[in-house]
Parts: structure tokens; sequence; C-alpha cells
């Protein structure tokens, strides 16, 4: 499997966070070394933001990393790094990070979502996916719209490429009851959604009503994983205060013990689509 931009640049960083923590140096002291603001090699170091040669040299440097290969590993890491992946066309209209999310999610192998409010956005028809939009972002034209719905279109054709995206989404009966884009919109969301649940490597649950007080009042999240087992875990948590990425393991754990709660109060796969055949039946 070919590595994207966006995976190089969080293992180049997850190398150099490494060293600096070997020579016990802290982020401002080598940020103030190599004359740069604390924030620019913070972004470096969690991946968000490609590494410039000059910076690169001058941190093998500083960490004494004298071995000729492991030094070029790192450069063409730092080199791939630099890379625009296809959503990078979008950049003027996703919301700050989102090109991050799209970036991990692309080679993600699995993904775990909670959602609260919305139907995730890999299960959204063209219409719901619409109408959704045009509320989150209410000073977009209507082609900037579009072009965000595009990216949304793009990242689910891509789930159909090899290999196989594995997914377990589980949503809260909320979802499927708040009506978005009026009634036959929502008839044809709910549709697919039973569609979506037939595919390969895909689970579907639906959280109750009835299942009363549950694991993350707190709000929707979802969990990347990787190939790579040097690839930790990711989680992603948006609101309307922005775009979150946790990736402390202490975080991480913490998020996927809420959602294995979730999963065993949630309905059954089965018994989660009879519930959406039922509200697709309600809708008048």
């Amino acid at each position: 499997m070919t590595l994207g931009p966006t995976v190089r640049r969080r293992r180049l960083g997850a190398e150099l966070r490494a060293l600096r923590d070997r020579f016990g140096f802290k982020l401002e002291e080598v940020a103030d070394r190599l004359g740069i603001a604390a924030s620019t090699l913070s972004r470096i170091e969690t991946g968000k933001a490609p590494t410039k040669t000059a910076y690169l040299t001058a941190l093998l440097n500083l960490y004494q990393v004298n071995d000729s290969a492991a030094c070029q590993v790192l450069l063409d890491m730092a080199r791939e790094g630099h890379r625009k992946g296809w959503w990078s066309v979008y950049d003027d209209v996703l919301p700050s990070g989102m090109g991050m999310y799209v970036g991990l999610e692309a080679e993600a192998t699995g993904l775990r979502s909670y959602e609260a409010t919305v139907v995730h956005g890999l299960l959204q028809t063209e219409e719901y996916a619409g109408a959704v939009l045009k509320e989150m972002y209410p000073r977009y034209t209507d082609e900037q719209v579009r072009r965000v719905g595009d990216v949304r279109t793009e990242r689910q054709r891509r789930l159909l490429d090899p290999p196989p995206l594995n997914i377990w989404v589980i949503l809260d009966e909320s979802v499927i009851r708040r009506v978005v884009g009026g009634p036959a919109v929502m008839r044809m969301q709910l549709s697919h959604l039973l569609a979506a649940a037939e595919l390969p490597g895909m689970t579907l649950q639906v959280l109750p009503f009835s299942a009363g007080a549950h694991a993350s009042f707190s709000g929707s999240f979802s969990i990347l994983q990787f190939p790579e087992r040097s690839d930790t875990d990711v989680v992603y948590v948006e609101s309307v205060a922005g775009i979150i990425f946790l990736e402390k393991d202490r975080d991480v754990s913490c998020c996927c013990d809420v959602f294995d709660r979730l999963r065993a109060v949630a309905l059954a796969p089965s018994a989660s689509a009879d519930l959406i055949a039922h509200v697709s039946r309600e809708l008048t």
C-alpha cells in the first residue's frame, strides 16, 4: 500500500518527537534553536504541517542522527509529505483540519464512529448532504456548498477501492428520526442506510432512546485505525468550535472504551435495520 502525504507527515513527526524526547529537549528549546515558532514545530511533530528540508537537516544534526540510511528515510518522508492529496483542490472551502482528516481517512483500514446528530458523511445521500451543508455553512454560495459536497462524494467513491475500509457506525435514534431535507429526502436517506448496511465490511447499529443514559452524551466521535501498528489510532471530534484530533494513548483508549460500551447497548444490526425501515414507513 502506497502511503499518502498525511500519514507520511504523521510518521515523520512521531520520529522527530521521539528523538526530541530521547535527548530531553523541550519543544520551545528546539524551536528556538531552529529560529521558528514553537507552534510551527508542534505542527511538524503532530503531522499537521510538512517539514522543510533545512529544518529537518538541522534537527537531524541536533539529535545526532549520523546513520546515512536512517537520515535518508526521514528525508524521503519529508519529501513525500509535501505531496498534495486529491482533496487539496478543495482547501478553500474545507474547514481548518478537515483536509488532514480526509487524508487520514483515505489511508485508514478501519473506522468506528458514533453519530449523535446526523448520518455519517460516508453514508449520506447527495440530497441529505446538501441539506446538512447549507445549514452548516450558511454564508457559502451554492457553488461552495456543492464543492464541499463533492468532497463527500469522492470520499464515498473511494470506499469501493481495495483494500476496503471496515466501518462500524452507531447512529443515535434521533439521527434516523430527524427529518432532514423533507420526508422524501429522508426516505431516500434511510433507504440508502439499509442498502449500505449490506455492504461487505459494514456494520450499522442504532442506539435507541430506550437505552436511556449512555456513555457518549458528550457527542459524536470517530476512531480511525491504520494497517501498520506503528501508526497509532486517531480520534476525530468535530464541533462548532472546530476540529480536534486526539492521539495520546490515554485519550484514544478512553474513546475506544466508550465505543465498546455504546455498541453493547445499541440494537443488533438486524434489529437496527428493522427500526430504520419502520421509521421510513412512518414518514409522510
